[in-house]
């Protein structure tokens, strides 16, 4: 099994005209993505992979949400935590940020997911009605935590 970085997957799902370096690493990547018969993907490839097509491509939610449906969808290439990230992309569909929903999606086990200065979140995994909830503690009464003693 051979292992990708972010960089492999990029040149293999965007086609950057104006980078002539792209241009020669576009076929590299399409031989090994389609030549290999066991490729992994680890989650933090995943995770960096949405950034590079978001922050430097500009790619929309919908756009992101295709790339990885396509990338999960590919019966040779084994995506760590592929049912983590398939859960994230509805909800990064319905707008939440991926990393959030990435977080909200190996999260699924616990009580309550929080966070501190992203109410943004909390209130989009309010009104989609994830589960766990995502809560600002600051914005609770705060709870003193149990030690076990009396």
């Amino acid at each position: 099994m051979i292992a990708l970085d972010t960089n492999i997957l990029a040149r293999f799902y965007v086609d950057d005209p104006n980078d002539p370096e792209a241009a020669k690493q576009r076929p590299i990547a399409r031989a090994i993505m389609t030549n290999n018969p066991s490729l992994f993907v680890p989650l933090t490839v995943v995770l960096e992979l949405e950034w590079v097509l978001r922050a430097f491509y500009r790619f929309e939610a919908p756009q992101i949400v295709s790339v990885f449906e396509h990338l999960l969808g590919l019966g040779h290439i084994n995506t760590e935590e592929s049912e983590r990230v398939a859960a994230a992309l509805p909800l990064t569909t319905a707008g939440m940020d991926f990393a959030d929903a990435l977080h909200l999606a190996g999260s699924d086990h616990c009580e309550a997911l929080y966070t501190f200065d992203d109410r943004r979140f909390a209130r989009r995994a309010r009104r989609l009605g994830c589960a766990p909830p995502v809560r600002v503690p600051a914005d609770e009464t705060p709870v003193a935590p149990g030690n076990g003693c009396t």
